[in-house]
């Protein structure tokens, strides 16, 4: 299938539906595992009671639960010090139930995520996001992809967007989604541009791309006639509206008129960026089966 098609109405790529047939895979996985005495564990730090991060957290639990890996959460109170929160990262990465280790972000302001973040044993790093992960993915050995992007990519093939010699735009430059999200798509032979808060005439780079991923946070900054006909559009962003709902960084009933593909928010890349989770989670406990003393 061509990375662009005709003109919309277009088909919406449910996110949803792609996690579930994601964890029904990792449940054989699982189940393969457990012949070696081995069932994955997966560990989450998250310091004070952000909302948004607690819904995450519920997330990621459900599907640990539907996949069979072992999860827990350590709560740590908003005023934590640094020390608090290095001395738990440190004895997940002593314990051999653990696997995959998550960070939750935003920390308080008070913390220093980045430097903390580098304390993360890296064959624990399942969000792919240390120096060392995100340096391996440079080279294209990176063990564990992050999750966001991996999850893209993972709808895109789904939906059979097809990326070898195909123009793609990120929009937005982040260590988490916009960087990674432009290296996954050249490893996979995609011709990538990226934009930011500084690029002149946006619209001007989006409507070459025949895939558009929007990862910026500004509220339904994707119009319609930004997107060229047919081209897949992917929609990282999650905003929340002055009247409570949410809401992309593409304007999805616009866009849908146009565009090929169209992620929806939510629904669309959330629920994959917590199945890859799970999927970096496992792979990491059959790593750690291969490296086993024969």
């Amino acid at each position: 299938m061509s990375a662009s098609r005709g003109a919309g109405p277009a088909t919406v790529i449910d996110g949803v539906a792609a996690a579930r047939e994601v964890h029904a895979r990792l449940r054989a996985r699982v189940a393969a595992l457990a012949g070696s005495n081995v069932r994955p564990g997966l560990a989450a730090i998250m310091v004070g009671d952000n909302p948004a991060s607690k819904i995450y957290l519920r997330n990621k639990v459900r599907a640990c639960d539907e996949t069979g890996v072992r999860s827990e959460v350590h709560g740590l109170p908003a005023d934590a010090p640094a020390s608090a929160v290095l001395a738990t990262l440190e004895s997940l990465n002593r314990d051999a139930q653990v696997h995959g280790i998550l960070l939750q972000l935003p920390l308080p302001p008070h913390l220093d995520a980045e430097r903390i973040m580098q304390n993360l044993a890296p064959e624990k790093d399942v969000d792919g996001l240390t120096w060392a992960s995100l340096g391996a993915l440079v080279t294209g050995r990176a063990a564990y992809e992050p999750c966001t992007p991996a999850g893209v990519i993972a709808l895109l093939e789904r939906a059979g967007v097809v990326l070898d010699g195909r123009d793609a735009v990120v929009v937005g430059r982040s260590a988490i989604v916009g960087k990674p999200m432009a290296l996954m798509l050249m490893a996979r032979g995609a011709t990538v541009t990226i934009c930011h808060s500084r690029t002149r005439d946006l619209a001007d780079h989006t409507r070459r791309a025949d895939v558009l991923v929007a990862a910026v946070g500004r509220a339904r900054l994707i119009t319609g006639d930004m997107v060229k006909p047919g081209a897949a559009v992917i929609d990282v962003g999650i905003n929340r509206l002055p009247d409570g709902k949410l809401a992309g960084d593409v304007d999805f009933e616009a866009v849908r008129k146009v565009a090929g593909w169209v992620t929806p928010v939510p629904g669309g890349v959330g629920p994959m960026t917590v199945a890859m989770a799970i999927v970096n989670t496992v792979r990491a406990a059959e790593r750690s089966v291969e490296l086993r003393p024969a």
